[in-house]
């Protein structure tokens, strides 16, 4: 079992508006270095309200969560900046490509952002994200000139440039065929098994989640199952 690396202890989240409602109920699990990870239910259960606050957008929770040993409670909005640019990288549903931009241009952007290392280091660093997931031909295209599945992938290199710990995706496949979902996958499951990224990924499709190392199941806030 590898290091820890995300610990969610007792996570309960509330709605105001315009009466309170209780949408995550006594969450906790965690997730170890290299675990690829899925977190399923139903629509409204409470995964993507989980996501939030897991990627340290939401803090307007009870309960703690710690990211690297790190607590994230209480921390000011700078520090929780840092660690979302240094140890979380992120693939959504739609890939937030900049059309305007070149592929390699798109990728390097979070790395350019966390100002430790050169532009040129950078730029290395990119072509070498593109190369693991079989793209690097399509570095100098510009992001409206890919298909929807070459748009995930460069996504998935983007998300990977600044070397997170952990890589946090809602319904990556959500929008793609078959084919370029299971290509999605094939890609994800690479990084975890044979470079020891960790993943956890909140998706609908049972094919994807059912081929993850661990499934974690929702319903009404609560976690059914961890996996």
């Amino acid at each position: 079992m590898g290091k820890t690396i995300l610990q969610a202890a007792n996570i309960n989240k509330y709605f105001n508006d315009p009466v309170r409602v209780q949408v995550l109920n006594e969450v906790s699990f965690s997730v170890n270095q290299g675990d690829f990870v899925s977190v399923t239910g139903k629509s409204g259960c409470g995964k993507s309200t989980l996501l939030y606050i897991l990627s340290t957008m939401d803090t307007d929770f009870e309960g703690d969560l710690a990211i690297d040993d790190e607590t994230t409670r209480d921390k000011p909005e700078s520090e929780l900046a840092r660690i979302r640019n240094e140890k979380i990288g992120f693939v959504f549903q739609f890939h937030y490509l900049l059309n305007e931009f070149t592929v390699l241009k798109n990728v390097m952007l979070p790395g350019l952002k966390l100002h430790k290392f050169s532009e040129q280091e950078v730029e290395h660093r990119a072509m070498e994200r593109l190369k693991t997931l079989g793209i690097e031909s399509l570095a100098h295209k510009r992001a409206n000139q890919l298909s929807g599945g070459e748009k995930q992938r460069v996504a998935i290199a983007r998300a990977l440039i600044n070397d997170p710990l952990i890589i946090m995706g809602d319904e990556p496949t959500g929008n793609l065929d078959k084919k370029n979902s299971d290509i999605v996958f094939e890609h994800f499951k690479l990084l975890a098994e044979e470079f020891q990224q960790t993943l956890l990924i909140v998706t609908h499709d049972e094919e994807f989640a059912k081929n993850t190392h661990r499934v974690i199941e929702m319903e009404d806030g609560r976690i059914l199952k961890r996996g």
